[in-house]
């Protein structure tokens, strides 16, 4: 089975060293190191990682604008990013998961759990690519998703979502009219369950519904339980 490909981008060179260790000692896992921006774009077109993990404070272009490059890109922007950052701030990590990330760790930080997240956005990675190649739409009254395509259109007009706004919609139609915790939602698309807050979940739900405008209202809230999407 082939390795893993992880790329680290970090400027620390002792922090990189320290994390690239971690990942390959398990054996299945291959990591390199870009110490800024441009170096990380450069690394991604030549070495097509598997996964990116992405400091933010960076010199040349900073985290922020390599991951907007990378999901902007038809070649780059499925491959999936933690982000790893000493900002801490909640605006922080809304704006990093806006722009597309897949998870975002504070420094410091512990090497377990790096690892334990970063198999998890694997794990989910390569799940997701099974689906997507058997291909599938689903068609409501008003909502279409092509999981194939990744594509979401309401009322025939296009809806662009992040990844993990679809990941969470395609989670939600799959299991159409079936209440799911909040931790159930946490563990199959976040791909762990107690390692945030559930209340990622809320956030994430709310600004799914209100991309989706009316054909959001299929995404019931069950009060102290969890959600459920209501087909139409």
């Amino acid at each position: 089975m082939r390795k893993h490909r992880i790329l680290i981008v970090e400027d620390e060179r002792d922090v990189a060293e320290l994390i690239r260790h971690t990942l390959q000692r398990s054996g299945d896992a291959d990591a390199a190191i870009a110490s800024s921006g441009d170096v990380a774009l450069k690394t991604v077109s030549e070495w097509k990682p598997d996964l990116v993990l992405l400091d933010l404070n960076l010199p040349v272009l900073d985290g922020t604008e390599v991951c907007r490059i990378l999901r902007s890109g038809a070649a780059t922007k499925h491959i999936p990013i933690v982000m790893l950052t000493a900002r801490t701030g909640e605006d922080d990590r809304v704006r990093g998961l806006d722009l597309g990330a897949d998870d975002y760790i504070t420094k410091p930080f512990s090497l377990r759990e790096l690892s334990a997240r970063v198999r998890a956005v694997l794990r989910r990675q390569t799940a997701g690519s099974t689906r997507e190649s058997a291909g599938h739409i689903y068609r409501g009254s008003q909502l279409v998703v092509d999981f194939e395509a990744v594509s979401t259109t309401v009322s025939g007009e296009r809806v662009r979502l992040t990844r993990r706004e679809f990941e969470l919609l395609r989670y939600l139609i799959q299991n159409r009219n079936r209440l799911l915790s909040r931790n159930q939602l946490l563990e199959r698309v976040w791909g762990y369950d107690s390692v945030i807050e559930t209340r990622s979940v809320d956030v994430h739900v709310g600004r799914l519904r209100k991309k989706l405008g009316e054909a959001g209202n299929r995404i019931e809230t069950v009060i102290g339980l969890g959600y459920r999407f209501v087909d139409s």
